[in-house]
C-alpha cells in the first residue's frame, strides 16, 4: 500500500538530515513506491556513461540522486523553516495545505 504524502511536485523543501542538511531545493519527482524525493541540484552524483543513442560520446555525467522522503520537510518562506502540513477545507469546499506553523495557505488557486 502507498503512503499519502503531503509534499508536491515543485514544492520548496529543506533537507533536515545527511550531508545535504540545511540546503534548499525544490521536488522534481516523487517516487511513492520506494518513498524517495528527487530535489533540483542536491545529492548530486557522478556516473560513467558509455556510448549510446541519448549520449554518443559518453563520459562523465552528473545526475541526480533521490533522497527519502523523511529527510526533507516542506520550506515555509514566511516562517524562514521547514514546517509540517496540513490540510483545511475551505467554505467553498476546497480542499487546500497549510502551512501549520504560520497557518499560510500553500495552494492558492
Amino acid at each position: 500500500m502507498l503512503r499519502k504524502y503531503k509534499l508536491k511536485k515543485d514544492d520548496p523543501i529543506i533537507v533536515i538530515s545527511g550531508k545535504e542538511k540545511g540546503k534548499t531545493s525544490k521536488v522534481l519527482k516523487i517516487d511513492r513506491t520506494k518513498e524517495k524525493v528527487f530535489a533540483e541540484g542536491l545529492n548530486i552524483v557522478k556516473r560513467h556513461v558509455k556510448p549510446n543513442q541519448l549520449n554518443p560520446e559518453g563520459g562523465i555525467v552528473e545526475k541526480e540522486m533521490p533522497i527519502h522522503i523523511s529527510n526533507v520537510m516542506y520550506y515555509c518562506k514566511k516562517c524562514d523553516k521547514g514546517v509540517r502540513l496540513g490540510y483545511k477545507v475551505l467554505e467553498s469546499g476546497n480542499k487546500q495545505r497549510f502551512c501549520k506553523s504560520c497557518g499560510e495557505i500553500i495552494d492558492k488557486d
